[in-house]
């Protein structure tokens, strides 16, 4: 979306308000100007609003359409001020906004999620000329992830080719069985001569162990703490992520790494890695329960089904060795 932007209006500053979780991945997006982030206390308004009224800002794109970014969209006093008319959502404050975007639901549950961001721009006239998402790591944080990953990513045909592996999920339902993961790893080391390495969060160091502890393989894991533009860096030196649907597999595919993305009932239309050189792999929907699937495991709800675990270790393997 910012590309876009920044095609239409070269010249334009442009500015993110986010929240503080998200604010670090936006830094690294090359056509944003300026990062702000939404207060932690009470206290630390005040600056907020004043900055928000300093800037003089001419378009306010409102993505959320809350009671809180409404009022804060009037507030910097745009002359342009756009946000979503979604057909299953309600339209809040809609005498606070100038524009709005008419998304129906079939759109947004056919269509990859940037294209609904995209109708926000494209309500103002703004040509949509690309989707583009890019992500570009900074140079201090590529040479720190050289030196845990051996030194620069080569080009050389005859290199040993590296797969980043990231087992996480904020959802346990989500969860490959990490007995899978290791026998992926240890085929791909075996046939294809990859070297495999893993990433995780502090609070997925348990999942790391035991995906060691099944490998018969060597498997390298990166265990520092590593901050967003770190990892974004460390995912550039690899010629695969092998992972579930989550964050960093939009991070990674910013980046132009190709993913083999793991999903269980989430759909695929809307979140699925943007570009071309992704692989989606997903059991056939509505899944037929197996024998050994914990319980509760509620079908309709992605965040709480186990249609993961339908995945075998021979379509994984096969999807990583098509894209290496």
């Amino acid at each position: 979306m910012c590309r876009n932007l920044r095609l239409h209006w070269p010249e334009a500053r442009i500015t993110l308000l986010a929240e503080p979780a998200y604010a670090s991945i936006a830094t690294l997006n090359p056509d944003i100007t300026t990062v702000l982030t939404f207060p932690r206390r009470l206290a630390e308004w005040p600056r907020l609003l004043r900055a928000l009224r300093a800037a003089r800002f001419t378009h306010v794109l409102d993505f959320d359409n809350t009671d809180k970014t409404a009022w804060l969209t009037r507030w910097t006093g745009a002359g342009v001020r756009a946000t979503y008319d979604r057909e299953t959502n309600p339209f809040r404050h809609r005498w606070l906004y100038t524009h709005a975007a008419a998304v129906t639901n079939a759109d947004y549950t056919s269509k990859h999620i940037t294209e609904t961001y995209l109708a926000l721009p494209a309500a103002l006239g703004v040509p949509i000329v690309t989707r583009e998402v890019r992500l570009v790591p900074k140079a201090t944080d590529i040479a720190f992830a050289e030196k845990l990953t051996g030194g620069p990513k080569s080009s050389a045909p005859n290199r040993a080719r590296k797969v980043l592996l990231h087992p996480g999920s904020r959802s346990p339902f989500r969860l490959w069985p990490a007995d899978r993961f290791a026998a992926v790893c240890d085929r791909m080391q075996d046939e294809l001569g990859a070297q495999a390495f893993v990433v995780a969060g502090p609070a997925e160091s348990a999942l790391v162990r035991e995906i060691r502890r099944h490998a018969q393989m060597h498997l390298v894991a990166v265990e520092q703490r590593l901050t967003t533009g770190q990892f974004a860096a460390l995912l550039a030196q690899f010629d695969l992520f092998l992972c579930h649907d989550s964050g960093p597999m939009h991070i990674a595919a910013a980046v132009g790494v190709p993913v083999v993305a793991l999903f269980g009932s989430q759909n695929t239309a809307i979140w699925r890695p943007l570009g071309e050189r992704h692989t989606v792999l997903q059991t056939p929907l509505p899944c037929t329960c197996l024998p050994d699937t914990p319980t509760p495991c509620v079908k309709t709800d992605s965040y709480r089904s186990y249609c993961v675990r339908k995945l075998t270790v021979d379509e994984v393997f096969a999807a990583v060795k098509r894209s290496l």
